[in-house]
């Protein structure tokens, strides 16, 4: 007699049960077995025979393959990704055993990774204070550790934007897409939008775009609006458990992993990634295959962190003609990340006198490190004549070691390139002989310039 196929798949039932909001009492009221005996299938002390894939299947209407292929493989990947880290380096795990303890102890596993997630955090927000960030509840920065902890990956958001991505190709583009939810999309002048850059009117049963906005640009909220209709759920998941200091912070976290998944919708990540590395990287020439702008490409590629699956790391930044920096997004752990764009040595603060225009540097930090910047201004805005519009710099950046995989640096000999100099700010820069210093750095004493006076703003005592 032949004997029944059997799986373990423990994490997968688990998370099924969860997702359908289910006790282990009432998961085996409907499939007929004992509460002990699903303990012991999402322990994995169990397997799942295909008679009672089955059965999970048709009682919670499951797709069987995707059940079969569950989160499991996403789990094992996110475990792998945490115990990579530095802090883990040392006790020389391989795969195979972060794996089995994946499998063997889902739940401790998935502490270990809300622990790792929050230990994370903390080292940043102690960076921030370190870096002269705002002493007190500072809700830009809460959201700013949030992403920069994760190190701006999501992959519930980027299976789920996959799947809509999909719907909304075989419903023949976003306005068909939401026609066949009896919503009509429509375009209106500036003027009626009364400063509203898109709305939904359920009453009307319209979405209304400001007709200024570009093609990329108009693409984008229509993804968001599909974002706020169908994926808030998966975003509130990613919220549950973390606790912010301010309501804003939480807010501007929210808005930030809805304007995460639009991207992701509008460029989902196997075929985004398969672009960016079969076209080197190509800012512009990936923004043409998508239809999405400069700055929506050089976004997407910080999120290129799916194990197995990485694309090359990237740190972006985007400032004004000031230097205020509004968005600041680390897929690496730079360490800049937490207070760079103030260093006038960096090329982002020279890209305003070369508007559209892209610009590469070479950069290395006082302790050595070397980056590869790509960068280019940016406009927001416009769209007509005397439209109010404003330009912005975006720096999109990677270590040197991954650098010869870019288009930018096609024909450069790396080796004997000599990078620019540059600080992380005036303060935390050592670095005695640099004449765009703004203020001496901390820790260090001034020499008295009564008998002399260097070339260099500040005269600065050896440490």
């Amino acid at each position: 007699m032949a004997t029944e196929r059997s799986t373990f798949m423990g994490p997968r039932i688990r998370r099924l049960r969860r997702d359908l909001g289910l006790t282990q009492v009432v998961m085996a009221e409907d499939l007929d077995v004992s509460p002990s005996y699903i303990a012991l299938i999402e322990n994995n002390q169990r397997p799942v025979t295909a008679t009672m894939l089955l059965k999970l299947a048709d009682i919670y209407r499951t797709d069987i393959a995707s059940l079969a292929r569950g989160s499991g493989d996403d789990f094992n990947a996110q475990m792998i990704a945490v115990f990579k880290a530095p802090l883990f380096s040392d006790l020389g795990l391989s795969p195979l055993e972060i794996q089995d303890f994946g499998s063997t102890f889902p739940a401790t596993a998935e502490a270990v990774i809300r622990l790792y997630t929050a230990y994370q955090e903390g080292q940043l927000a102690l960076a921030d204070q370190s870096g002269g960030e705002t002493a007190g509840p500072d809700p830009v920065s809460e959201a700013r550790r949030f992403l920069a902890a994760r190190k701006n990956y999501f992959i519930e958001i980027d299976n789920r934007a996959e799947d809509l991505s999909q719907d909304i190709k075989r419903a023949g583009g976003y306005e068909k897409y939401f026609a066949d939810q009896r919503l009509k999309v429509r375009h209106l002048p500036s003027d009626v939008m009364v400063g509203f850059t898109r709305r939904l009117d359920m009453h009307r049963r319209e979405i209304i775009l400001d007709e200024a906005l570009d093609k990329a640009s108009a693409t984008f909220q229509l993804a968001l609006q599909i974002v706020y209709m169908e994926m808030i759920d998966v975003i509130s998941d990613i919220l549950a458990g973390t606790s912010f200091d301010t309501e804003s912070g939480e807010k501007l976290t929210r808005r930030a992993l809805a304007n995460y998944a639009a991207g992701a919708i509008m460029m989902p990540y196997r075929a985004f990634a398969k672009a960016a590395k079969t076209r080197l990287y190509d800012i512009e020439a990936i923004g043409r295959q998508f239809g999405a702008s400069f700055e929506q490409v050089a976004h997407r590629l910080t999120t290129l962190q799916k194990p197995g699956q990485e694309g090359v790391p990237f740190f972006f930044i985007r400032v004004d003609a000031a230097g205020n920096v509004s968005k600041r997004l680390d897929g690496a752990g730079f360490p800049f990340a937490r207070h760079g764009g103030s260093c006038p040595l960096w090329s982002l603060h020279g890209a305003f006198s070369n508007p559209r225009r892209v610009l590469t540097q070479w950069v290395e930090l006082p302790d050595g490190e070397r980056f590869f910047s790509i960068v280019r201004t940016v406009t927001a805005g416009g769209g007509g004549y005397g439209r109010p519009s404003m330009e912005r710099a975006i720096a999109l950046c990677c270590s040197s070691q991954h650098a010869h995989k870019l288009i930018y640096t096609k024909n450069t000999e790396i080796s004997a390139v000599k990078p620019t100099p540059i600080g992380i700010t005036c303060r935390l820069c050592h670095r005695a002989d640099c004449l765009a210093r703004a203020e001496p750095p901390i820790g260090r004493a001034l020499l008295s310039d009564d008998i002399r006076r260097p070339v260099t703003p500040f005269g600065l005592a050896d440490p």
